[in-house]
C-alpha cells in the first residue's frame, strides 16, 4: 500500500512476531506428524471445524495436507459447514480445486456448531450475518451440497465423503441420492456419523444393511467434553426431538420383549 504522506509502499498486514512464526511451524510439523500416522496406519484424517473466523486458516492448513498425502486416496478430510451461507460455493471450489490438481477429495459435511456465536459476532461487529436465515435454509444447504458431493463420486471412484447427521430426513436423502447415482454400501465411498449414545435407530440400521457407520466419541477432560457435547446438541434442533423418539422406540422393544417373554438376553 502506498502511504500518503511519505510515499513509500508499506504491507497492508503486519508480519508474524518471532514467537508467532516459531507457533506457526510448530503446528505444521504437529499437522504433519498426525497426517504420517493416518498413512501409516491407514485411517482417515478429519479436519473438524470451527468460527468463520478462525476457518479459513484451518482450511487453508487442511488443503497443504491434502496436496501432499491424499495423491492416492482421500486420508485427509476437511469439514464444511453447512449452516455457512458460503457452504456450497467453499465446496464446489475444492471439488474443483482437487480435480485439477489431481488430488482426491474428501469431505465431512456437518451442520455446524456456533450459531449463537457468529450471530452475536456479526451484529456487534457490523457484518453480515454468515449463517443460512432459518433451519430449513440449512437444511436446504446441506443436501444441496450432499448431492454435488455425491455426483462428484459417481464419476470419481476416489472421492469420499462423510455424512455426519443426526437428521433422519437428510440420511434418507442420501441414501435415495446413493440410489440413483448407482453408488453402493460396499464401495466405502460415502460414510455415515453419529455420536456415540445418540440416534441409534439411525446408525443400527445402515450397520446391519452395510452401510460404513461411525460412532464419534469424544475423548478428553471432562470441563472440555462437555461444552463440546452441548454444542453438538445445539447444532441440531431436531435432537431433542430425536431422543423423544429414541425412548418411544426403547419402549416399544421393551413392551415387544415383555410380550414374547424375551426380556433377557439368553445366548445359544
Amino acid at each position: 500500500m502506498l502511504h500518503p504522506q511519505t510515499g513509500q509502499l508499506e504491507p497492508l498486514l503486519s508480519r508474524f512476531t518471532e514467537e508467532e512464526e516459531l507457533q506457526m511451524t510448530r503446528m505444521l510439523q504437529r499437522m504433519d506428524v498426525l497426517a504420517k500416522k493416518a498413512t501409516e496406519m491407514g485411517v482417515r484424517l478429519m479436519v473438524d471445524a470451527e468460527q468463520t473466523y478462525f476457518q479459513p486458516a484451518i482450511s487453508r492448513l487442511t488443503l497443504e495436507m491434502q496436496r501432499k498425502f491424499n495423491v492416492e486416496k482421500p486420508l485427509i478430510f476437511n469439514t464444511y459447514q453447512c449452516y455457512l451461507k458460503d457452504a456450497y460455493d467453499n465446496v464446489t471450489l475444492d471439488v474443483e480445486l482437487a480435480r485439477r490438481e489431481g488430488w482426491c477429495f474428501g469431505a465431512k459435511l456437518v451442520r455446524g456448531a456456533y450459531l449463537a456465536q457468529e450471530r452475536a459476532r456479526a451484529a456487534e461487529i457490523g457484518y453480515e450475518d454468515p449463517i443460512n436465515p432459518t433451519y430449513e435454509a440449512t437444511n436446504a444447504m446441506y443436501h444441496r451440497c450432499l448431492d454435488y458431493v455425491l455426483e462428484e463420486l459417481k464419476h470419481n471412484a476416489k472421492a469420499k465423503v462423510m455424512v455426519a447427521s443426526h437428521n433422519e430426513d437428510t440420511v434418507r436423502f442420501a441414501l435415495r441420492r446413493m440410489e440413483e447415482l448407482g453408488l453402493h454400501p460396499a464401495d466405502h465411498q460415502v460414510y455415515f456419523g453419529q455420536l456415540l449414545g445418540m440416534c441409534d435407530q439411525i446408525s443400527f440400521p445402515l450397520g446391519q444393511a452395510g452401510y460404513p457407520v461411525y460412532k464419534y466419541v469424544p475423548y478428553g477432560p471432562v470441563m472440555e467434553v462437555l461444552p463440546y457435547l452441548s454444542r453438538r446438541a445445539l447444532e441440531n434442533s431436531s435432537l431433542m426431538k430425536g431422543t423423544h423418539r429414541e425412548r418411544q422406540l426403547l419402549w416399544l422393544e421393551l413392551l415387544r420383549r415383555l410380550r414374547t417373554g424375551s426380556l433377557f438376553h439368553r445366548p445359544a
